[in-house]
C-alpha cells in the first residue's frame, strides 16, 4: 500500500496539479465514512484506528495508480486525479464506493461500512483550497440527502455557510507545522498553589505564534488533534517540560511540572518509552513531572492506554485528572484511573459563591477525591470570593488569574524570585517587630 498524504500534502499536492492545468482537467473526492463515531463508540478509538487502516487500504487498491489518496484526519479522505472527462471520475466514485461497502468482520462483529462522497472538478482560476472546499461541501449535500455521491455547484463556496471551518483548519495546520519548523511553539507555565500559599506545581501550557500573531490553544489544539500533529506536540511538550523541570531543580525550587497528554499520545505503545526518554535527555527524576490527562482520554480506554499509564506510574511520575465534573469525565474514572489529583473544571469555580448547587457539588467531590487519596485542586479561580468558597468546600489547592496567568519559564523564575525575596523581606520584619 502506497504511504497515504497527509492533509497539508494534499493541499500542496491538488496545488502543484491546479498550476496549469485546464478546467475540468482535475477532480478531488471528499469521501466521509458514514456513522462512524458509533463504530469507535462500540470498539474504542484503538480499534477505530485500524478499521480506518483497512478501509484506507480498500481505497488504495480501489484507486490504483490512477489517483493519489490522502488521509484528512478521522474518518475522511480526499482522492485526487487528472480526469479526462466526468464519466472517468463518476466510474472512479463508483469504484470507491464499492470498495468500502464490502462488509468486514471484527471482534466477531460484521460490519457494514459506507461514505459519502463529494466530487468537485476544477473551475478556471480555482486554487486548491477552494476545489477542496467545494468537495467537502458537496459531500454534506450527499450525507444529508439519498444518494452516495454527489458532484459540487459552481458557487458551493460562496453559498455555504459551512465553508469557511474547512478553510480555517487548513490554514490552521499549515500554521501548526510552519512553527514546529520555525520555533513558534513555546511553553508557559501557571503555578498552582496550596492553601498555605506554597507553589504545589506549575502547569505547563502550549503557545503557538506565526508571523508575530499568536494562534488559540483552543483552536489550534482541536486541529492538531483531528490531523494527527497532536501526538508531535506532546512529545516536544513533554521534552520542553522535563527541560524546564530541571531548570527548577536547578533554580532551587522543590515543586513539579505537569504537562498534558492526549489520547492520541496514549495510544501509541511506545508512550512509556517517549516519556523516558525525555526524562534522561532532561536528567530529571520521575517526581519532579506529572502528567494531566485531557477529557479525550476518557473517550476510549483501551488495553494500550491503561498498560501505557501503568507504565507511568511504574516509573514514579505521577497523574493528575483534568477538567474533572464536565465532558466525558465520570466516577468511574476515579475508580480505574490511580491518579494522585483530581483537578476540577473551571466551570465550578466559576459558579462560586452565588450557586449553592455548584458549591454543594464542589464539596462533594473535593471530598471523595480526598477520601480517594487524592489531591483536589480547583481551576480558574479569579477573585476572592471564589477563593474563600473554595477554602470552605476544603479544596487542597487552587489555579487561576487570581494568583498567576501562565507565564513564558524566565518570567516565571522571576516571578519565583520576587515573591520568595517578599516573602523574606515580610518575615524579617515581623521578626523585627516581636524583638
Amino acid at each position: 500500500m502506497a504511504e497515504l498524504l497527509s492533509r497539508e500534502r494534499c493541499l500542496q499536492l491538488s496545488q502543484y496539479m491546479i498550476d496549469g492545468a485546464a478546467p475540468g482537467s482535475i477532480a478531488a473526492l471528499w469521501i466521509n465514512l458514514d456513522r462512524f463515531q458509533q463504530v469507535n463508540e462500540t470498539f474504542g478509538y484503538g480499534d477505530g484506528d485500524k478499521i480506518i487502516a483497512i478501509i484506507a487500504r480498500r481505497l488504495d487498491e480501489a484507486v490504483g495508480h490512477d489517483a493519489h489518496i490522502g488521509h484528512m484526519g478521522a474518518d475522511e479522505f480526499v482522492c485526487l486525479l487528472y480526469a479526462e472527462n466526468e464519466s472517468v471520475v463518476t466510474e472512479l466514485a463508483v469504484r470507491i464506493e464499492t470498495c468500502i461497502k464490502a462488509a468486514l468482520t471484527w471482534d466477531d462483529m460484521t460490519l457494514h461500512p459506507s461514505a459519502s462522497i463529494g466530487i468537485a472538478m476544477l473551475q478556471a482560476g480555482e486554487n486548491a483550497i477552494s476545489l477542496l472546499q467545494r468537495a467537502d461541501q458537496a459531500m454534506h449535500r450527499a450525507k444529508r440527502g439519498s444518494q452516495r455521491w454527489l458532484y459540487a455547484h459552481a458557487d458551493d463556496t460562496e453559498r455555504r455557510p459551512t465553508a469557511l471551518p474547512a478553510r480555517t483548519e487548513l490554514d490552521i495546520e499549515s500554521k501548526l507545522h510552519r512553527a514546529m519548523d520555525t520555533g513558534g511553539l513555546e511553553l508557559h507555565y501557571q503555578p498552582i498553589l496550596g492553601l498555605d500559599g506554597s507553589i504545589e506545581s506549575v502547569e505547563a501550557l502550549m503557545r503557538c505564534t506565526v508571523d508575530g500573531k499568536s494562534l488559540p490553544p483552543g483552536i489550534f489544539i482541536p486541529v492538531a488533534e483531528k490531523t494527527g500533529l497532536i501526538t508531535r506536540l506532546g512529545e516536544w511538550t513533554l521534552t520542553q517540560g522535563a527541560l524546564f523541570a530541571r531548570r527548577l531543580m536547578e533554580a532551587g525550587y522543590d515543586f513539579k511540572v505537569a504537562v498534558n497528554v492526549s489520547r492520541a499520545q496514549l495510544l501509541s505503545p511506545a508512550f512509556a518509552q517517549t516519556l523516558s526518554s525525555a526524562m534522561i535527555y532532561a536528567k530529571v527524576p520521575a517526581n519532579r513531572l506529572e502528567l494531566e490527562l485531557t477529557e479525550s482520554l476518557f473517550m476510549d480506554m483501551s488495553s494500550t492506554v491503561q498498560e501505557n499509564l501503568c507504565d507511568v506510574r511504574a516509573t514514579g511520575v505521577t497523574l493528575a485528572i483534568d477538567d474533572f465534573g464536565t465532558g466525558y469525565s465520570c466516577l468511574a474514572n476515579l475508580k480505574d484511573i490511580h491518579a494522585a489529583k483530581l483537578k476540577l473544571d473551571r466551570a465550578f469555580a466559576t459558579a462560586l459563591p452565588d450557586d449553592p448547587r455548584a458549591y454543594a457539588i464542589v464539596k462533594a467531590m473535593t471530598r471523595l477525591g480526598q477520601e480517594l487519596g487524592m489531591v483536589v485542586v480547583a481551576e480558574g479561580v479569579e477573585n476572592e470570593a471564589q477563593m474563600q468558597a473554595l477554602r470552605q468546600a476544603r479544596i487542597n489547592g487552587m489555579q487561576g488569574h487570581l494568583y498567576a496567568s501562565a507565564m513564558s519559564g524566565d518570567t516565571l523564575l522571576e516571578w519565583l524570585r520576587t515573591r520568595t525575596q517578599d516573602k523574606t523581606r515580610t518575615e524579617y520584619d515581623h521578626d523585627s517587630i516581636r524583638q
